[in-house]
């Protein structure tokens, strides 16, 4: 199944960032764009593993105000990464069921296979940072178990959401769903659609 290799390869990501665990590290792709998919989920992950870390520093309460600004772009430029990598990703599987023809009565996903990746990718951190904290040596018993039973939780959404991803990628290919991608046509990062960017041409 295809999650079955998106969730290890999210979990290579998450591994392979922790051996030095700094948001500077250099990034290098396991897969070679000969292995397309497998390069697009490798990097969308490490994509979001490093915004996990960003978002976790710009929120200390000490943090210099020239370096939480700083910090702040990095975040926007990560953001729009992020939707690019989705972006990808669906263009991707529009070419793969580009020569299936949608049944008459074919329906649309609320979201395409892309953004559902996306959300298994964000769960594959949630997943690993809450396994941390439940195995905390330095943390109370109480924290260790609330953790626990939040992991136990994050484990089942994951079956359900990586369920629901296979699903609906089997219907595309079946012809009982289609799939459309609308670019997310962010306004803020254009200079032309925000009036703040605009008014300092």
């Amino acid at each position: 199944m295809f999650t079955d290799k998106a969730n290890k390869i999210f979990q290579e990501v998450i591994e392979e960032y922790h051996k030095i665990d700094t948001v500077d590290q250099p990034f290098t792709n396991k897969y070679t764009k000969d292995n397309l998919l497998e390069h697009l989920l490798y990097r969308k992950c490490w994509i979001d593993t490093v915004q996990w870390h960003y978002e976790d520093i710009i929120r200390d309460p000490q943090i210099d105000p020239v370096a939480a600004l700083k910090l702040k772009r990095q975040i926007d430029a990560s953001n729009q990464d992020r939707t690019d990598m989705v972006e990808y990703i669906d263009s991707y599987f529009l070419e793969k069921y580009s020569h299936v023809t949608p049944k008459d009565n074919a329906t649309i996903n609320t979201e395409s296979p892309a953004w559902g990746v996306d959300r298994l990718s964000i769960l594959a951190l949630k997943i690993y940072h809450m396994n941390e904290e439940a195995t905390r040596t330095d943390a109370s018993e109480d924290h260790r178990a609330a953790c626990q039973k939040k992991l136990n939780v994050l484990l089942e959404q994951r079956v359900d959401l990586s369920t629901a991803i296979d699903t609906l990628l089997s219907d595309i290919e079946k012809g009982d769903k289609y799939m459309k991608v609308y670019k997310q046509m962010k306004m803020y990062n254009d200079d032309e659609l925000n009036p703040v960017l605009r008014s300092q041409k």
